[in-house]
């Protein structure tokens, strides 16, 4: 775990359980081009300050589970309405939480 993470306390934690989030992921190239989108969404079912949370996933990707840090850089109250995630088509209405990440791939980009 990055120790300059600023890590959630275990209060604000507890009351994120239940929470439906949104999830967003933008990956990268090592020079910093972009490589593609990804979006995600469930209900976060555990929350830790050691191993983050378990968001267990809804929509297309029903009965699957992801794990997010307990970073609080990375989560923000979401505004009322309805998203639609992109590389899924599912359409989320008024979520939580809205989780985005930038991923840097450790490889280049492919020659064409």
């Amino acid at each position: 775990m990055n120790k300059n993470m600023p890590l959630m306390d275990a209060n604000a934690l507890q009351k994120m359980i239940g929470k439906r989030i949104l999830i967003g992921f933008t990956y990268l190239w090592q020079d910093g081009s972009f490589c593609e989108q990804k979006q995600m969404h469930g209900t976060i079912s555990r929350a830790d300050q050691k191993s983050g949370f378990t968001v267990v996933l809804e929509g297309k990707r029903a009965g699957e589970t992801y794990y997010l840090p307990p970073d609080a850089n990375g989560f923000k109250v979401a505004p009322p309405g309805e998203y639609r995630e992109h590389s899924t088509g599912d359409i989320v209405v008024n979520p939580d939480f809205i989780s985005e990440w930038t991923v840097t791939k450790p490889d280049t980009p492919p020659k064409c």
